[in-house]
């Protein structure tokens, strides 16, 4: 099997390194894999008080793998045969694995986790980014979600409205356009942004000195937020745009028989 994430620990840090770098980290179904074993590991590793996500190559994430040879050979074909037999059940089920649910799971890991973001980061990169409890942005990171786009409104794991805030989640998802680093920061989705020959050192840096904290306290502090945010709503806000999301699944596959309405080249073009 091929190895997309690399996995270390030292002083207390454990590095989850995306390193399909010739697909600008696109996410494929054995690569998402890979990475919740990554964050299972580390979860389970009493040595570890800091989870760091970062990425090998120009850019972050290109998001899910939605290349005609993806479409054919990988995670999308197996999707697809499951149409026959499961329906469009299938699709969801699927996807509630390895798009909400791995998310999900990221984001409540009773362990501090930051993510260092650099190029691209689009769509699925935000599923990879968004649950991890800080983000250090290098000054080229633009933060994308073309899905509409794609023909389909909702998305998997929609932290938009709760990152950005409602009017500018809009505006990510109308115009299909990047919101760069400095913007990100503005809106408080981003907590530092750093010149990208230091964002390895900086994100480092950052998961050290909050690995000296203690444990228990650190656990504790991070639940105190997230239950406040849940309180809030935004768990079953999750859910409930993840349902929306599948109908725009089933509104393409009922005029086109595939996922997705437009092409990829549209959404090239705005990333």
């Amino acid at each position: 099997m091929v190895e997309y994430i690399r996995y270390a620990v030292e002083e207390r840090v454990a590095t989850i390194t995306l390193d399909r770098a010739d697909r600008a980290n696109a996410q494929n179904e054995p690569f998402l894999q890979q990475l919740n074993g990554a964050w299972e590991k580390a979860a389970a590793d009493e040595s570890v008080r800091v989870i760091l996500l970062r990425a090998e190559g120009k850019h972050f994430s290109a998001g899910h793998d939605v290349s005609a040879e993806a479409i054919r050979d990988g995670s999308f074909n197996r999707i697809r045969e499951t149409i026959p037999e499961r329906g469009l059940l299938g699709i969801h089920e699927w996807e509630a694995k390895h798009y909400l649910g791995y998310s999900k799971r990221w984001r409540d890991i009773p362990k501090p986790s930051i993510a260092a973001v650099q190029g691209a980061c689009i769509a699925g990169g935000l599923l990879l980014a968004w649950p991890c409890d800080l983000i250090i942005a290098a000054d080229d990171a633009r933060f994308s979600d073309p899905v509409v786009l794609m023909g389909i409104g909702g998305v998997e794991y929609h932290g938009h409205t709760w990152e950005l805030g409602p009017r500018k989640a809009k505006e990510m998802l109308f115009t299909a356009k990047p919101i760069d680093a400095i913007e990100a920061e503005r809106r408080g989705m981003v907590n530092r942004v750093v010149p990208r020959a230091e964002l390895d050192a900086e994100a480092l840096a950052l998961a050290r000195e909050i690995a000296q904290m203690h444990p228990h306290a650190l656990a504790m502090a991070k639940r105190a937020v997230n239950q406040t945010l849940d309180i809030m709503g935004q768990s079953a806000a999750l859910q409930s745009c993840f349902d929306i999301h599948q109908l725009g699944h089933a509104s393409a596959y009922g005029q086109t028989g595939e996922f997705i309405v437009a092409g990829m080249d549209k959404v090239k073009s705005h990333s």
